[in-house]
């Protein structure tokens, strides 16, 4: 008997009845066959070993792909649990997922040991030896009852099956793809015995894997909560091939020389004072000096595309933060509250509530229509400290919001020139390479139908004029709206994601938010929320990382360094660096109270882009030597108006076009 299933590309293919995907595969092409580590399965991923049922729709997923990587990660960490378990018998597993670029597991060593880095390599010999027995993965399902006997002895999984039991599944275990089906659990039982509690999908057989390194061992909290078990963490990487694997590794090695955290100290811009707290950076002159350029001009092009400035608060009363659901929804993730004078305050988590209130502070035409209102706002979000990673993951962050209230009508081409306006402006910063993710409507949410299929076509729309590539992320998006993500490429290939478009369909009706019309009816607005750089300190890190402190020279504190020989040529020297200064260059003068060479060597290493050393045919001459930042090849005898005049579009504005409103 054959069935019918319908393959990605939309065709059909006839197999017989209890065909599985693996033999799908394989009957497409061998090398499909052995490429391939999973499927989707009418949309929900599935086992190799799956069998097909009449009118399925089959998505093979291979190893090279980001799908793939997740699960041959997922796998190895399975592999991991295997082997610190065979080492360290009466170990208690907690979790173990995927992660971008990698895989961690969490554990209890029996009598409060603690892992070595010596015992990082036991492990991981350990986990090859695992690889190379073959060993299968094998998917069971059982009862709640069933679950609690197989896993006695493991508080962690006994913890999060009697949560499935309570239909209480917290939205972290889902992330981790940890538990199952509300009534039952599905568990992976490797060869050897092995088990684990997880939904899966899984690689067929541990040879499958290999590609990996085990990377550090760190601590964290029992679901994060610093009032739960201390457990260790080892994370690890893997991927498709050693080739992969290698490349990945050299990336790490260049990532850690770029690391902003590093070069902020190396270049005096900013440090986390311990007297302030964690994720809560102060920023040095010359930091300050780059945000200041860096929002100055983000201001002005603004102005120039019809944004209105907007200045609000640091706090607010608690019934702001009722009325907008940031108190229901976000509550953990806001810093506590202040009581005063009757009242409940709280740092704001976000800038949105109080731009609506200035649009609510007076009626609305559809004249007034897109109002977009624009703010460097302050916001306060207390991320746990297991996730503080310098400037790109803070607990205070300053949003360049933007919020357009506009007519129905308006929406497509308001998204359109907004995401036009985004990519022109990142392409300023000498950003090149974007991509962008479309999410989509997930299963649990908000709203009608119709506001989502309208925003959602207005958000595609927008994609499909700006011409950049982009994914779909179905069923990703927030439960009350759908939007766009930006996502770019540094200088070594990682991917960042930056900007975001989300159109909101909650809070004009959370706030009842009207206009009057052209036909004199009330109608309610649509609401776009934005942020360009997503946040001044996490882009700004990102742009530290890229140009590996070497910032173009319309951004960097210092533009140009003026070194004289000798203290005898300092006259002249001033007289360079006052006559830089009449063409508004940032100017270091370096006094020769050190060796040359000495001065030149700090210089180089502060990242000035341009050096200027003047001696005594310079002062005869009234020319520099010029040595530009990243070349090998000095210049002698530059007259001093040249240079100016040769530099001044870097010195003085943004070299790489307009912006596009």
């Amino acid at each position: 008997m054959e069935i019918s299933v319908v393959l990605a590309d939309g065709s059909e293919r006839k197999v017989p009845s209890g065909f599985t995907v693996s033999q799908l595969a394989t009957m497409i092409g061998k090398k499909l066959g052995a490429d391939s580590v999973a499927a989707k399965i009418n949309g929900i991923l599935r086992d190799l070993d799956t069998v097909l049922g009449n009118g399925d729709q089959v998505q093979i997923i291979t190893r090279n792909s980001d799908q793939g990587r997740e699960v041959l990660r997922h796998s190895t960490a399975h592999v991991l649990a295997q082997a610190v378990t065979d080492l360290w018998p009466n170990t208690h597993y907690a979790i173990g997922p995927s992660i971008a670029d990698g895989f961690y597991y969490d554990f209890e060593l029996p009598d409060g040991q603690h892992f070595s880095d010596d015992d990082l390599t036991r492990i991981e010999a350990r986990m090859r030896e695992i690889v190379r027995e073959d060993q299968t993965f094998a998917r069971s399902e059982y009862s709640i009852s069933e679950g609690l006997d197989l896993f006695a002895g493991q508080p962690f999984k006994l913890e999060i099956i009697e949560t499935v039991a309570n239909q209480a599944a917290e939205p972290e275990e889902e992330d981790l793809n940890e538990g199952v089906e509300v009534g039952s659990i599905s568990v992976y039982r490797n060869s050897s015995g092995f088990i684990d509690l997880c939904r899966g999908p899984h690689v067929s057989s541990t040879l499958m894997l290999g590609s990996f390194k085990l990377m550090r061992v760190a601590g964290a909290y029992w679901r994060g909560n610093e009032r739960r078990p201390q457990l260790q963490r080892i994370y690890g990487t893997a991927w498709e091939s050693d080739k992969a694997l290698k490349e990945h590794l050299v990336r790490l090695e260049e990532a850690e020389k770029r690391d902003h955290r590093r070069i902020g100290l190396e270049l005096d811009l900013f440090h986390f004072p311990p007297e302030i707290g964690g994720g809560l950076p102060v920023f040095h002159p010359k930091g300050a000096l780059i945000r200041s350029i860096m929002e100055d001009y983000s201001k002005r092009e603004h102005r120039k595309a019809g944004y209105e400035f907007a200045w609000t608060p640091h706090i607010a009363k608690s019934t702001l933060f009722e009325i907008s659901g940031h108190l229901g929804w976000y509550k953990a993730g806001m810093y506590p509250p202040m009581e005063m004078e009757g009242a409940t305050y709280y740092p704001k988590p976000m800038n949105c509530p109080m731009h609506i209130l200035i649009y609510k502070s007076k009626g609305r035409s559809y004249k007034e229509l897109p109002l977009r209102l624009f703010e460097f706002g302050t916001v306060y979000r207390f991320e746990r400290s297991g996730v503080l990673h310098g400037l790109a993951r803070v607990r205070g962050l300053t949003q360049d919001d933007s919020h357009i209230f506009c007519s129905p009508d308006q929406l497509a081409s308001e998204l359109s020139r907004l995401l036009r306006f985004i990519l022109s402006m990142l392409k300023t910063f000498g950003l090149s390479e974007f991509e962008a993710e479309l999410a989509t409507r997930p299963e649990k949410s908000v709203g009608e139908d119709y506001e989502w299929e309208y925003a959602t076509s207005a958000l595609e729309y927008a994609l499909k004029e700006s011409g950049i590539a982009y994914t779909v992320a179905n069923g990703e998006g927030a439960f009350y709206a759908p939007k766009i993500d930006v996502h770019l490429k540094d200088a070594i290939g990682r991917r960042w994601q930056v900007s975001t478009l989300q159109v909101d369909l909650q809070m004009p009706q959370r706030f009842d938010m009207e206009f009057v019309d052209s036909d004199n009816t009330r109608k309610r607005p649509y609401m776009i929320h934005r942020a360009l750089f997503g946040s001044v300190e996490r882009f700004f890190a990102i742009l530290l990382e890229h140009y590996a402190g070497a910032l173009p020279v319309w951004l960097s504190p210092v533009q140009v360094a003026v070194l004289p020989v000798r203290d005898d040529h300092g006259e002249y020297a001033n007289d360079v660096v006052n006559e830089l200064k009449r063409s508004d260059s940032r100017v270091d003068y370096m006094a020769a109270d050190e060796p040359l060479g000495s001065r030149i060597r700090k210089a180089k290493i502060e990242k000035v882009p341009y050096i200027l050393v003047v001696g005594d045919a310079d002062v005869a001459g009234k020319t520099v030597g010029v040595n530009a930042r990243g070349s090998n090849d000095p210049e002698r005898g530059v007259p001093l108006a040249e240079f100016i005049k040769r530099i001044s579009p870097e010195l003085n504005g943004q070299p790489l076009g307009d912006i596009v409103d």
